[in-house]
């Protein structure tokens, strides 16, 4: 069985069509860009620039959503995990889905009736303006401005495979070319526009999914068990594949962390967050959860059969070794079972997952200094809408050209450490201040900023300090240079709790108490909506 798939995967290498994985992928950026730019007529203020005018239906919300959530990691990365280490890669999608139950359950629409366009809005509702106004967009600069590295890195690493680019330079002109396309989408089209990209992304992706999951389940007889047996056949790890620990066994204080960061850090990512301000009503809001969830959760259960069926039809040494690594496990899978048309369907579908969740990344970025620390910090309130948009597109120019740079510069290295920022920044400053606002009537100014900078502070300080930057061979900087003493790969572990111990220490040291009144409209407003569709005045 593992020499039929050696065989297999050797000749899908082969087989593999560069110029019509372009061009399809060519024809999608065409078709959205037309979408984009029709889209966009109407943006003329503040709300439709960032929540686009507040106009999605809660079903067309909450499948943009699932295209803003699953991102290129949730399909390539997952289901390579799952193909090369069975289970473990498998708890991926469970932390993913879990994530998003907290995330929805706990915070999305309680932020929803008391924000406006970001989460400054609400975190600064009954605090101080400058210096929470200020943390905040700091901390969702940081958060989106990693996760866009990692997007733009893998972008570069993908092509590897996808495109049969092998060079540096052919995968930096890459990520210059996912950079450009992706300002063009967010500086033309606003919120409106990338919430139809997302759209048609999150429909072509669980679209591809589906098609791929029943193609494999039906070459195993529709019997999953038969499925995971051929998985353990293929594998030369026989059927420890089928059971935990194969990754993670031998530091699960590790995995601990990450779990941590990933369940905790969703219900802190400001994008995601930021696509409940683009429908018109509370009730809408609880309707695009309902969407969300049923989407998203049948997805993660596609990457079940997806990973394993990789594993057996492609195998998992190929996959291990081939150009993308174990992000080449769905593309292998999709040559081997539809030849090189459906491996270019899959190739687009790639690079769309990409380009929606940085334009998703981008707007929130610009929303968040414009909105937050242009018109409330640097004007105090007084700036007008056209100004405060164009300070928005001048922003996502220059986040778009910071995303190329950094994203150029990555190329090769480990961006394992950029996603683990990016969830760890959340779930230590973010979620903490959010929960606290929204639950805690005593939550003072101090409180947040220093449960926010701490957080922030801590979770650089610690993965700077740890394996994943030196001091080993999979190292951002190689094992020659080693000066890693925090141990974990990942932070959560301590800087989540720090972020909540510095969030109560400030309150309870504050020598000022904010406005109680304020506090019971802010938690009125939070639980009814009522309100909800106004500006936020205070």
């Amino acid at each position: 069985m593992i020499a039929t798939a050696l065989r297999i995967a050797e000749t899908t290498v082969v087989e593999n069509n560069p110029v019509l994985n372009i061009s399809i992928f060519i024809v999608f950026v065409g078709i959205t860009m037309v979408i984009v730019i029709r889209a966009s007529r109407n943006n003329k203020t503040a709300a439709d620039f960032y929540a686009g005018g507040r106009s999605f239906t809660g079903s067309q919300n909450g499948t943009a959503i699932a295209g803003d959530y699953l991102s290129a990691a949730s399909f390539l990365g997952i289901v390579g995990a799952i193909a090369v280490n069975g289970y473990d890669g498998f708890l991926y999608s469970i932390g993913f889905l879990v994530a998003w139950l907290v995330a929805l359950l706990l915070v999305a629409e309680l932020m929803r009736n008391t924000g406006k366009f970001t989460m400054a809005d609400v975190l600064s509702f009954r605090l101080k303006q400058g210096p929470v106004r200020m943390a905040a967009a700091i901390t969702t600069l940081a958060v989106c401005f990693f996760y866009l590295l990692a997007q733009m890195a893998g972008a570069g690493g993908l092509v590897s495979l996808l495109l049969g680019i092998n060079d540096k330079l052919g995968q930096s002109l890459v990520v210059v070319v996912v950079g450009v396309v992706m300002i063009m989408y967010v500086l033309f089209g606003g919120m409106k526009g990338t919430t139809w990209v997302q759209i048609i992304k999150a429909i072509l992706l669980i679209g591809g999914a589906a098609v791929m999951t029943i193609w494999v389940l039906a070459l195993n007889g529709f019997n999953l068990s038969t499925l995971l047996q051929n998985a353990a056949d293929a594998s030369d790890k026989g059927m420890a594949v089928l059971a935990p620990g194969l990754q993670y066994g031998s530091n699960p204080l590790d995995f601990i962390s990450l779990a941590l960061a990933l369940v905790l850090g969703t219900a802190g990512l400001p994008h995601v967050l930021m696509r409940f301000y683009t429908v018109p009503t509370a009730k809408e809001a609880r309707r695009s959860v309902v969407w969300a969830i049923w989407l998203i959760g049948t997805f993660y259960l596609f990457t079940l059969v997806l990973g394993y069926g990789a594993g057996f039809m492609v195998g998992p040494e190929i996959i291990a070794n081939s150009p993308g690594g174990v992000n080449s496990a769905a593309p292998l899978l999709a040559l081997q079972l539809g030849g090189p048309l459906l491996l270019g369907f899959i190739s687009a579908v790639a690079f769309a997952t990409i380009l929606a969740v940085v334009a998703g990344l981008t707007i929130t970025a610009a929303a968040s200094f414009a909105h937050d620390i242009y018109a409330n910090v640097i004007k105090k309130g007084a700036a007008d809408s056209s100004s405060e948009v164009k300070v928005a597109r001048r922003t996502v120019v220059v986040i778009g050209v910071l995303a190329i740079v950094g994203g150029v510069g990555v190329q090769g290295q480990n961006i394992a450490f950029l996603v683990a920022l990016a969830f760890a920044v959340a779930a230590s400053a973010n979620l903490p201040t959010i929960l606290f606002s929204l639950f805690w009537k005593k939550f003072t100014t101090r409180g947040a900023v220093w449960s926010m900078y701490g957080g922030l502070g801590s979770a650089i300080i610690l993965i700077a300090l740890s394996p994943v930057v030196s001091g080993d061979v999979t190292s951002m900087l190689g094992d020659g240079v080693d000066f890693a003493i925090f141990p974990l790969k990942n932070p959560g572990i301590i800087s989540i709790p720090l972020g909540f111990f510095l969030g109560w220490l400030g309150t309870v040291t504050s020598t000022t108490q904010e406005d109680p009144a304020v506090a019971a409209e802010m938690e009125v407003r939070s639980l009814t909506g009522h309100g909800a569709e106004k500006a936020v005045e205070h």
